[in-house]
Formats: C-alpha cells, structure tokens, sequence
C-alpha cells in the first residue's frame, strides 16, 4: 500500500515538548499526521502551533478537555472526511511511550488484514510501575470475562485498523478512557479479529505523565462486568423475596425455587440482553437459548439446594450459597452462547 495513505491519529492532552519531534518522526517514515489538541489550554498553545506549521500534521482542536475517546473520534470524522480510501488509520498516544518502529510494525499488520483490529501489545516487563502492572492484569481478566476474547494489553492505545472498520470505531459510545475497553467489546461481539503485535515497553517517570485517573476511569473500564452484576443482583433480589415468599406459604423447598426462578428468568433475560450485552440477536434466537439455560440451572440449583438442606442447612442460607455458583455459570454461558456475536434468527 502506498504509504501516503498511513494516517497516525495522536490524541493530546497537556503534552511536552517531546511531542514535536515524535510527530516529526512519524511524517518522516510516511505518515500523515492528525493531533487532537484536546482542551490543554494556553500553556501547550506554542506546542500546537508548531505542529500546525510542519508539512503532513493537522492540527484539530476541543476548546475544553473532552477526553480521549471523544479526541479519537473527532480526529476519525475528519479523516473519513477528507482522506479518499483506502487507507490504514493507527493511533497513538501523545507521551512518547510508543516507538515510531513499532508504530510501523503495527501499521504493516493491519494493511495485511484489513479486517482486523491490530494491538500493539506491551509484554509488562522490566522496569513497568506497580499500578500499571497490577492495572492491566485486572482488566485483561475482566475483559476475558466479559467479552470471551483473550487479549494481553486491553490498555494499549497503540492500535491499527483499515478505513473499512472507521465507521464502527465511531459508532462506539464512550468519550473518555472508557471508549478504548469499548472499541474492544464491541470487536469480540462483532466478530472482528483482534490481532497483537509484541511492542516495547516504554514508562517514563513511573508513567507520572498519564492522565489516567485509576478510581474515576477505571470504574468507566470495569462498567460492563458491573452492569451484569448489578442486572444479576436485581434478578436476585426479585428472585430470593418470591423464593423466600413462596416457601413461607408452602414449605416447599422445590415448588418455591421453580416459582421463583420463572418469574425472575424472565427479568434477568430482558435486562442482560438489553442493558448488558446490548445483543441485536433476535428474541426468537435467543430466548430459546436462554430457556434452556435457565431450565439447567435451574435443575442443577434445585438439586444443590436440596442436597444442602439434608446436610442441615437452613434453605433461606442455601439458596443464597447456591446463587452465588449460579452466577458465575451463568454469565460465562450467556456471553459465550446466547447473546454472543453472529446470533440472529
């Protein structure tokens, strides 16, 4: 491919110096080069300009910081706007932590596979700060969790796609750090393959230069997986009163899980396709699938409970133990089979 068609797409909060001869770099190994200056006010103005002057480098600019999921966006509208395809988009982060060679390397992966997402993924070794490394290894499981799909460094901002996936990249919600965990789930659930490139890992000052703010943008990261808990424990809830309800009036240990169970299933399908997994599989897809999930479960929990009141435990605190397996079954089921990706009627 005609390297005239690499755009390197930097979104910029409040960078040093050090920005300008990266960017200098970049357009000396071919790339056109969009910087989103976004809201790092009158401080950074000289930084910018200079950008704005040199030959390959626009300059697009927030009046008021925005975040980086919104910098990326803006900078993608105006490259599907005035660049003819096609053509390889990479984005980078502004703090000198990527390489202009694995920046390349990356670029190269994706005009290959032009379907794909390309990671530049850090392996986390040598000198790498406690909080990014603990960090990263929380969110790859979380990740994992959430979406199916194995992928090292879910935190890299370093990452190549074709013109063909542009339009999807703005499709994805999310304006601040949030939108990069979110360009990934919407990639495992669409089906698009997610490639990684081993790249160098790169921290300076013990990364004191990110923006990251670790309780505020990681509770934005970590949404999904609490969307399906706070769906999950709503079932629950609804789920544990009927039980609770129904046993008092019956004393039955089955009749009263099975009522309960039929009138909750019913809330938790609706809730986890609409609010958690988003899924636009076909109700005629999915809630078979989900029925016979539910029926399993609630097979297996029924005989659990049973099995753990004749070992004497009270039914109110068993059913509360055997919930509690019931979850994590159900979530890796409901991700991987009944609303994952390609599942229409």
């Amino acid at each position: 491919m005609d390297t005239s068609k690499r755009i390197v797409l930097i979104p910029a909060y409040q960078p040093d110096t050090a920005l300008i001869p990266f960017t200098e770099d970049l357009v000396s190994a071919g790339f056109q080069a969009i910087v989103v200056d976004d809201g790092s006010g009158a401080a950074c103005a000289e930084i910018f300009t200079r950008l704005s002057g040199m030959e390959g480098v626009t300059v697009l600019t927030h009046e008021i910081n925005r975040g980086k999921g919104a910098a990326l966006k803006t900078g993608l509208r105006y490259i599907a706007d005035h660049f003819p395809i096609p053509y390889t988009v990479v984005t980078a982060d502004a703090d000198g932590q990527h390489k202009v060679g694995d920046i390349c390397r990356v670029c190269r992966e994706a005009e290959t596979s032009p379907e794909a997402l390309v990671l530049g993924s850090r392996r986390f070794d040598g000198q790498v700060p406690l909080r990014s490394r603990i960090g990263n290894t929380i969110t790859r499981t979380v990740f994992r969790l959430t979406s199916g799909a194995k992928v090292y460094d879910t935190q890299t901002g370093l990452r190549a796609f074709s013109d063909e996936l542009v339009p999807r990249m703005l499709a994805v919600s999310g304006d601040r750090y949030e939108y990069e965990m979110q360009v990934l789930l919407t990639a495992a659930r669409s089906g698009i393959p997610l490639r990684e490139i081993w790249i160098e890992t790169v921290y300076f000052d013990g990364n004191a230069s990110s923006h990251f703010d670790t309780v505020r943008d990681s509770f934005r990261i970590y949404r999904e997986i609490l969307h399906f808990s706070g769906a999950s424990l709503v079932s629950f809830c609804l789920d544990y009163l009927l039980f609770c309800c129904f046993l008092a009036v019956s004393g039955s240990l089955v009749l009263s899980n099975v009522a309960a169970r039929l009138i909750s299933a019913a809330c938790n399908y609706t809730l986890n396709r609409r609010l958690v997994f988003r899924s636009d599989a076909a109700v005629s897809a999915s809630a078979p699938a989900y029925a016979l999930l539910a029926a399993l479960i609630l097979l297996s929990g029924t005989v659990l409970l049973k099995g753990l009141s004749l070992l004497g435990i009270s039914g109110y605190l068993a059913k509360i133990a055997v919930e509690v397996v019931m979850f994590a079954v159900s979530f890796i089921v409901q991700r991987s089979c009944v609303f994952r990706p390609g599942i229409r009627s």
